[in-house]
């Protein structure tokens, strides 16, 4: 049996093997409280070492898309619980993603039609919100123009996020991601053709387009304990126009060494090329592995072969899988035992209620949908 499918020490936590499920948004909570459904999806998974949820948003304007869960009310810390319980039933692990779109929001679904905010007063171009289109209807629509945070609101939503990772505990998750990944508010910090602040915050330095996501990651620990805290990052990411730039490399090698010395549970990297964006390079995801002496897990078009590879090479200590858990509650199993991998209907991926959430079976011997 190869390293993939061993237990694997995360912190003090034994994990069944080193597959993660990574984070997909399921869009399944129209109150954006957690319920049964939920806590079924999830339980069905736990044979994942490690579970991360859907991005769940930690405020009322963190939001971006209709109908996605929350940690930011006591019901919805009640609601995670169901789900917690039943994952940890089945002997699994589970973090949730604590997210803030930032500027990729629409007025349509901001508390009282605000404008979303940001880093920046600069609209994401090439972007799409899920809120209500002008029917009335829910849609794809183009991002609204957001509006520039002040120092102090800076400062309001990094205790936003602790306040949220108090809450996923009080719910019984195991620790917390930092949805730092794929253009959302953190990366709109770290990117400095999007960051064109003035103040300490500001783009152009490396200490400065760091400290918001540093300063985040510190207040969670704070809060909850470094072993409890990680973060994803998508360096080469490039979705609508996050563009790349001469000290991207720079930018998170420097984060790299940072959350090195923090001891945090584990830095989760995004490769974005699976989007449509340019591939991570090999060479950087080396150079990233030397510098981060963690745990780090890799997402974005893995295959067992893949995985494998990379973990016998000692590049990453886990593989993240995503789109194949939709359709592959088992996907362990399978990937384990080279059976045939079933294929998701994505036109039942965002919102709805149990068709093509619950309802894909295990592998049962014969060809796979």
């Amino acid at each position: 049996m190869t390293l993939l499918f061993k237990p694997f020490a995360l912190g003090e936590r034994q994990l069944a093997n080193r597959i993660a499920m990574a984070p997909l948004t399921r869009s399944r909570n129209p109150d954006g409280v957690p319920n049964d459904l939920n806590a079924l999806y999830y339980s069905q998974r736990a044979d994942a070492g490690l579970i991360v949820t859907e991005g769940t948003v930690i405020s009322p304007s963190a939001q971006g898309f209709l109908f996605n869960p929350g940690l930011y009310t006591p019901q919805q810390v009640q609601g995670w619980r169901k789900v917690t319980d039943a994952v940890h039933a089945r002997g699994g692990t589970i973090f949730t993603q604590l997210w803030h779109v930032g500027r990729v929001s629409h007025v349509s679904i901001q508390p009282g039609g605000i404008q979303p905010v940001s880093a920046t007063s600069q609209v994401a171009k090439d972007t799409k919100a899920w809120g209500y289109t002008a029917d009335g209807t829910p849609g794809a629509v183009d991002a609204s123009v957001p509006r520039a945070l002040t120092t102090g609101e800076v400062y309001g939503v990094i205790a936003d996020f602790a306040e949220a990772a108090a809450n996923a505990v009080a719910a019984g998750f195991d620790g917390v991601e930092l949805h730092g990944a794929n253009g959302y508010l953190i990366e709109q910090f770290l990117n400095p053709t999007v960051n064109d602040r003035t103040d300490e915050f500001r783009g152009d330095t490396l200490a400065s387009r760091t400290r918001f996501a540093l300063a985040a990651i510190d207040a969670v620990a704070a809060r909850i304990g470094a072993h409890r805290t990680a973060i994803r990052l998508s360096p080469y990411g490039g979705l609508g126009d996050m563009g790349h730039y001469a000290e991207l490399e720079d930018t998170y090698l420097h984060l790299a060494d940072a959350l090195s010395r923090r001891n945090i549970a584990y830095v989760h990297l995004m490769d974005q090329s699976t989007r449509g964006s340019s591939a991570m390079p090999e060479d950087f995801l080396a150079r990233f592995r030397r510098r981060f002496q963690g745990v780090l897990i890799l997402a974005g078009g893995m295959t067992r072969a893949r995985a494998e590879d990379l973990i016998a090479a000692g590049v990453i200590d886990m593989a993240a899988f995503g789109e194949p858990f939709i359709a592959n509650p088992d996907l362990v199993a399978r990937l384990q035992n080279d059976w045939p991998l079933a294929a998701s209907n994505r036109a039942l991926h965002y919102g709805g209620g149990a068709e093509g959430y619950t309802d894909y079976p295990a592998y049962d011997g014969r060809a796979a949908a």
